[in-house]
């Protein structure tokens, strides 16, 4: 009896991270002042764009032409409204001209051409009250918008007969990221008050409430420090700032969740805090190291992709990932040795105890305290006995739930067979927005597409003759007039600007008939490229953008899948030791994210809801948008997944009892899971009430599969099959047997079999039984105090 109730030997790991608690807190202090200083004024040096695949032909023609041809990519448009006066009026053109001689004049600013400087039909409005003038801002994205700071608030406003508006590309990402910057503030501030609300709902204690976000704001301010440095080399989308924040809190308290309530478990059954931190590290924190490598592995898929609007993901979420797991692993525990039994001190909940105490008769308050006692302590009760009994109805009824779930899902799902792919416009921005307004003017008042024209970037080569031509053809103007014919004998082409000539290279500008970057346009781009030609071309504008992002992802697609999957596979096998456990996570992993696509197309590019949700449909989703989606979704799906599978498996290594070790890791987890998933979904949403319409649907679209995640695919799917599959769940060939015996990695390992306490009544059976009632014959404490 002495061998089973001594403490288990503390390992390696439990020793470093316990030695000296107060030293480990004190230079987690001090590495957290040094990350608030390293990563102030990341979001200054971050960009807004970050789309385009920089090998591509549209990016190859797009610099060519902004470092010979400025004018022809223009990024600031000024719009001069001369209000119920003509554009031509004497004041109204005086004044046009000589805003347009202003802007020249400014430093870093080029290629300027106006209405009244060209008379262009393009740049003048079709009821002739407003006018553009279009000009090039120099440098990169963070000089042009340093440049547009120190001249804009000059041009804006009144001035004399008109009223002159600011907008262009360098308008929209220079309010993009202003709004992101304010939203994520905002978002903040949301988030984290409900959250600890929620934490102090789950655990009881707000001792142990603060932890978790403890452990967040340490990943999140490490995560900035982190992008500040990778700035210094690498372009990093202001975007990933919404995902640092919403991992960073999501991650750190699904992480401190787990361990927190498994020590609180320990504690309750009796143990020492040194032996109880112990315990916890090789179970729970087992368990979050498996699972912080999936969400890693998932998001680093993201980095073979040539966007660094992506590969900007790929570094704040393995940044997060990695230190939100960190913190749980070393910190984490070093405040549970300091704290102990106090972990579950300032319990808020007691009053409303109290109350429910006064009410209960006499006879039955010792019964009820009694049977009380672990849920006071670790935060489950009547929870537990709710799970056990959901898991043993779905497994009941096995088929019925399988059936109707994996259906449903697929249903929620179906609108992305309708997706269409865009590019990301002044559209994100709020219909307030300065920039969005000036460029809804254009779309609507403008004649053709001022900003959605094709360019066709030629490089002569001298002496060359296209196929076919005469030998008048060998003169370059004679060579560009007759390629200008061939580009307006296309079906799509509406008209054909050019050709505009510098030394040995010329553009020409293509007015697709239809949308900017509608279907016609996009065919439109093919046909361009296919068009023969004595020099070399290259064509650009959005809708070539477009068709060079999706043949990008498309390419690359594979490869990041295969990642994900085989990565996933190997570390599920290696915590499960089953070959059909793995391939069981990633089918039912991607079932679980159908309605968040599906949802993410019949919302944002449909438009239902637009009104409610405040946002402008552009008719198309980002290309980029489902593949981020996924990653974030999938990675975050294996992390619940891993949760519930580890004390599954767990519990099935002690009794061999296939559907007991079901029911058992959905009672103990259940609650957990799903607590965390509310608590994630929360700061998703907070997210989601960006005003920008790409973080708007991220935020949302991830609440959205977190939810079905927590509360369908792991309460009623994954029991369902794995009831189905029945002992044949846990099967591998013997040399894969053999392979996780030694190396592979499971919560609760054992060398030899563990005697088990007498059976219970099974509590699925039993609805009035609590499996949480008894903490003496908590199967977690016997088993621990044998291993011991």
């Amino acid at each position: 009896m002495s061998e089973v109730n001594s403490p288990p030997p503390v390992g390696g790991w439990t020793r470093f991270v316990t030695a000296r608690p107060r030293l480990s807190l004190l230079a987690a202090l001090v590495l957290t002042a040094l990350a608030v200083f390293a990563g102030s004024g990341v979001a200054d040096r971050m960009g807004s764009g970050g789309w385009q695949d920089p090998s591509a032909e549209s990016t190859y023609a797009k610099e060519a032409l902004e470092r010979e041809f400025p004018a022809s990519q223009p990024n600031l448009l000024l719009l001069v409204d001369s209000g119920r006066a003509n554009v031509d009026a004497p004041a109204v053109a005086a004044e046009g001209r000589r805003l347009s001689e202003r802007l020249a004049a400014e430093k870093g600013v080029t290629g300027v051409g106006s209405y009244w400087q060209t008379g262009s039909p393009a740049l003048r409005a079709e009821d002739g009250r407003q006018a553009l003038i279009a000009a090039r801002v120099e440098g990169d994205e963070k000089t042009s918008a340093q440049i547009l700071e120190r001249i804009a608030p000059h041009y804006r406003g009144a001035r004399g007969p008109v009223e002159v508006s600011v907008g262009g590309p360098i308008g929209v990402q220079h309010e993009m990221t202003t709004i992101i910057q304010e939203d994520l503030l905002r978002a903040e501030m949301i988030a984290l008050p409900v959250t600890l609300v929620l934490l102090v709902m789950v655990f009881g204690s707000a001792i142990a409430a603060l932890l978790p976000l403890g452990v967040g704001i340490i990943a999140i301010l490490g995560t900035n420090a982190v992008l500040r440095g990778i700035t210094e080399f690498a372009d990093v989308s202001v975007f990933a700032q919404n995902l640092t924040t919403a991992l960073g809190l999501g991650l750190a308290i699904d992480y401190a969740l787990f361990i927190v309530r498994r020590f609180r478990e320990e504690l309750a059954a009796g143990a020492e805090v040194r032996e109880a931190v112990g315990i916890t590290l090789r179970t729970a924190g087992r368990t979050v190291l498996f699972s912080a490598l999936t969400v890693a592995v998932s998001l680093a898929a993201m980095l073979v992709f040539p966007q660094y609007f992506l590969r900007s993901f790929a570094y704040a979420g393995i940044a997060v990932v990695l230190l939100a797991a960190g913190a749980a692993l070393i910190l984490l525990p070093a405040a549970l040795m300091l704290l102990g039994h106090r972990v579950n001190a300032l319990d808020l909940r007691r009053l409303l105890r109290r109350g429910r105490n006064r009410s209960t008769p006499t006879g039955e308050a010792g019964v009820n305290e009694a049977g009380a006692k672990e849920a006071r302590e670790t935060g489950s009760g009547e929870a537990g006995a709710g799970w056990t009994r959901l898991a043993g109805l779905v497994m009941r009824r096995a088929p019925l739930f399988a059936f109707a779930t994996v259906a449903g899902l697929v249903l929620l799902g179906l609108p992305f067979l309708g997706v269409k792919f865009g590019t990301p416009d002044d559209r994100q921005l709020p219909s307030t927005a300065e920039s969005h307004v000036v460029q809804q003017q254009i779309r609507d008042g403008f004649p053709g597409s001022p900003a959605g024209g094709l360019e066709v970037y030629a490089e002569a080569t001298p002496g060359a003759r296209p196929a076919g031509s005469t030998g008048a053809a060998a003169t370059p103007a004679a060579a560009y007039a007759e390629y200008r014919g061939r580009i307006a004998a296309l079906p799509g082409v509406l008209r054909v600007d050019g050709p505009i000539t510098s030394g040995s290279s010329a553009y020409f500008t293509v007015q697709p008939k239809g949308e900017a970057v509608g279907e016609g346009a996009q065919q439109l781009v093919h046909d361009l490229r296919a068009v023969p030609a004595p020099f070399e071309t290259s064509v650009t504008g959005r809708a070539a953008v477009l068709e060079d992002s999706k043949a990008a992802i498309a390419d690359r697609l594979p490869l990041a899948l295969g990642i994900i999957v085989v990565v996933t596979l190997l570390l599920v096998f290696l915590l499960t030791g089953s070959v059909l456990i793995p391939i069981q996570a990633v089918v039912l992993n991607a079932l679980s994210l159908t309605a968040m696509f599906g949802a993410v197309v019949w919302v944002f590019q449909d438009g239902n809801l637009s009104g409610l949700l405040s946002f402008t449909s552009t008719g198309d989703i980002e290309t980029t948008l489902p593949v981020l989606m996924f990653c974030i979704a999938f990675g975050l799906s294996m992390d619940y997944g891993v949760f519930l599978l580890s004390r599954i498996k767990e519990e099935y290594d002690h009794t061999g009892d296939h559907e007991h070790a079901v029911r058992f890791g959905l009672q103990r987890t259940g609650g957990l899971i799903t607590a965390a998933a509310v608590i994630l979904a929360v700061v998703m949403v907070g997210i989601g009430t960006s005003r920008v319409t790409n973080t708007k649907m991220l935020g949302l679209g991830i609440a959205l599969a977190v939810l079905m995640d927590a509360m369908v695919v792991r309460s009623l799917l994954v029991p369902s099959v794995m009831k189905l599959m029945g002992a044949s769940t846990w099967w591998a060939p013997g040399p894969l047997r053999r392979f996780h015996e030694r190396f592979g990695l499971s919560e609760g390992e054992i060398s030899q079999p563990v005697p088990r306490p007498e059976p219970e009544p099974d509590p699925a059976l039993d609805p009035d039984s609590d499996p949480d009632s008894e903490p003496d014959s908590d199967p977690d404490a016997v088993r621990d105090r044998v291993k011991a």
